[in-house]
């Protein structure tokens, strides 16, 4: 994809924990409109890296810029209401609360109401709590949960529990959507389920970002790729450049000695 917009815009993005420099100097830039895949060995830094855009890791260096907007210390509450949704590696949801209810959670970013309406139910708290629910269903059919909301999210097969986990982000009507590896642990039917799915969320207009260890996936998904390696970004480009870097293939496979 050439002549992108830009969304979110890193540069020289250093992080330390103590001794240890988990990113260096990274710097990327992913624009509207695209699916961006974030790829590279264990322990390469590519959890970190989505950790400090979705805000739960504040950077030691660099910048950072969403929508034209500097977020240097942007707390994950700042971020999502600016417009940057997430899921987790491990499913994290609420697995007592019903389907329906977990996705209205995600919506509540962008309610108005406030502690005070919820209290007194006022007309606006329950118009808005109506709209709420009215969404969350929609959310659900759009993902591809058959099943009534009112199934307890534990109660859902594991394929549907990540699609609820990605109908809560959605919630939250994000600009960019950023998906901790979405296809893990699932079959074949689903993970390819799950690439109609993004392409149908892109076609929405949302951007997305993928941290994923299906290479396959990868490729036959997103517009641009960046591998990193030891906490640096040591290539990027589209799907066809990535795969034949010869530092990608030797971080994935081992560099020759001769």
């Amino acid at each position: 994809m050439t002549n992108v917009v830009p969304l979110l815009e890193l540069s020289n993005i250093g992080k330390q924990f103590g001794g240890l420099h988990a990113l260096n100097d990274v710097s990327l830039h992913i624009g509207r409109g695209e699916i961006y895949g974030l790829i590279g060995p264990n322990g390469a830094g590519k959890t970190t890296l989505f950790n400090v855009i979705t805000g739960l890791y504040q950077p030691n260096s660099g910048e950072f810029h969403f929508n034209g907007r500097s977020y240097q210390k942007g707390a994950p509450h700042v971020l999502a209401e600016a417009g940057i949704a997430r899921t987790f590696q491990n499913i994290r949801l609420f697995a007592n609360l019903t389907a329906l209810e977990n996705v209205m959670i995600g919506r509540h970013v962008r309610t108005r109401a406030g502690v005070f309406g919820a209290l007194l139910r006022n007309k606006a708290a329950r118009l808005e709590e109506k709209f709420c629910q009215e969404r969350a269903h929609e959310l659900l059919r759009y993902v591809g949960i058959g099943k009534p909301g009112h199934t307890l999210a534990k109660n859902l097969s594991y394929g549907e529990q990540r699609r609820l986990e990605i109908a809560r982000a959605l919630a939250t009507e994000p600009l960019l959507l950023a998906l901790d590896e979405p296809a893990a642990g699932m079959n074949a039917t689903e993970t390819e389920s799950l690439k109609v799915l993004l392409q149908d969320i892109r076609a929405t207009g949302i951007t997305v970002l993928l941290i994923e260890h299906d290479v396959k996936l990868i490729m036959g998904l997103c517009d641009r790729v960046a591998v990193l390696d030891y906490g640096r970004k040591i290539a990027e480009g589209v799907p066809e450049e990535v795969r034949s870097n010869p530092a990608v293939i030797a971080a994935y496979l081992g560099a020759d000695d001769e």
